[in-house]
């Protein structure tokens, strides 16, 4: 009996670790050809193994790579989060070339993106605020700013900015949005719909010779609120210059100037910024503010384009206040996704 029992065990490959170590072996038997040993599994795959070590790398010095050549940090730094999909295509090409090498090497970018970016795959949403803000570059070229005013007021937003305000736009706006929104007031190219009143509005000089950005205090129930509203210049991709942004990177540090002087407590900025909160250059803003995407929302709240969003340049960021939810809304006759936030307005003492 005691034979016999010894021989099933065996068998069944033992039990516990041994279990798992006979596993272990049989897998790198496997991609070594099936024969235990073989020094190719770990000589294959050295290229890929390489652009693993390369991509791990970029994403974690990735603030450091310079833009002197086309912006190329900037560049980078705009679309970081999507660098994650290469590791899947490694991860294949991996195991097509039998590597065990380049399995292993794959744990690093996998650890890098992680620590990144794992914190945006939870859901961070909470179900308190007094203050809900919506913003929304509603595309010049619009061709309905009556449904695409309409959708944004169905979000329940308290205050609402639009950037990218035509002179013929505007009455539409205003009409579509009166009876939700008794205050309003339109600088330049951008705007902000309130309930409640606003006082202190004026424009913010971008730097730019037209106006793109403005600011006002909202008088909320729960306090009194500076509200920022900006739409920074677009950047461009060009092939003879690289990523351009010499102007969108001007302008935000006179935009993050205006910010560091406001006197109140209670800060939020709503608008298209054309740029993420990872583009160091546009540390002059992101330095002194909080992202209420990265800070409660669930997922990576990318806004533009519409059709397949990739990236998050249009921003709901505070300071002094504390973010609670945040959201995309669904798509208007815009190029860009609406987004909105709900915060709690801090009091004093």
């Amino acid at each position: 009996m005691a034979q016999q029992a010894y021989m099933t065990e065996t068998d069944n490959g033992g039990s516990g670790p041994e279990r798992r170590g006979n596993r272990l072996r049989r897998l790198f038997d496997r991609m070594a050809g099936g024969r235990r040993g073989d020094p190719r599994m770990w000589r294959r795959g050295l290229f890929v193994a390489g652009c693993a070590v390369l991509l791990a790398v970029v994403m974690l010095v990735h603030s450091h790579i310079p833009n002197a050549i086309g912006n190329l940090g900037s560049l980078i730094e705009t679309f970081l989060p999507w660098l994650g999909l290469l590791i899947p295509v490694l991860l294949l090409l991996a195991l097509v070339r039998k590597s065990a090498t380049a399995l292993i090497a794959l744990i690093l970018p996998s650890l890098v993106w992680l620590n990144l970016f794992g914190g945006q795959l939870s859901d961070k949403t909470a179900t308190g605020g007094d203050l809900t803000v919506a913003t929304h570059n509603v595309n010049a070229e619009n061709p309905d700013p009556s449904g695409t005013a309409r959708d944004v007021a169905a979000s329940g937003a308290d205050v609402v900015a639009l950037e990218e305000l035509t002179a013929s736009a505007v009455p539409t706006y205003e009409k579509a949005l009166a009876s939700t929104y008794r205050y309003h007031s339109v600088e330049g190219t951008v705007g902000v719909w309130s309930k409640y009143p606003l006082t202190g509005v004026k424009a913010v000089d971008l730097d730019m010779g037209w106006t793109r950005a403005m600011r006002a205090t909202v008088t909320a129930p729960s306090g009194q609120v500076a509200v920022y509203v900006a739409h920074l210049p677009s950047v461009r991709v060009k092939m003879e210059a690289g990523f351009t942004a010499r102007q969108r990177d001007r302008s935000a540090e006179f935009l993050g100037e205006a910010i560091a002087h406001e006197p109140l407590k209670n800060v939020v900025l709503l608008g298209d910024l054309n740029g993420t909160m990872n583009d160091r250059a546009l540390n002059a803003v992101t330095s002194q503010m909080r992202s209420t995407q990265g800070a409660a929302g669930n997922g990576f709240g990318f806004s533009w384009p519409a059709s397949f969003p990739m990236a998050r340049i249009d921003q709901i960021m505070v300071r002094g206040l504390k973010p609670e939810s945040s959201w995309t809304l669904p798509e208007t006759g815009s190029d860009h996704l609406p987004i909105a936030a709900r915060v709690k307005v801090a009091t004093d003492g």
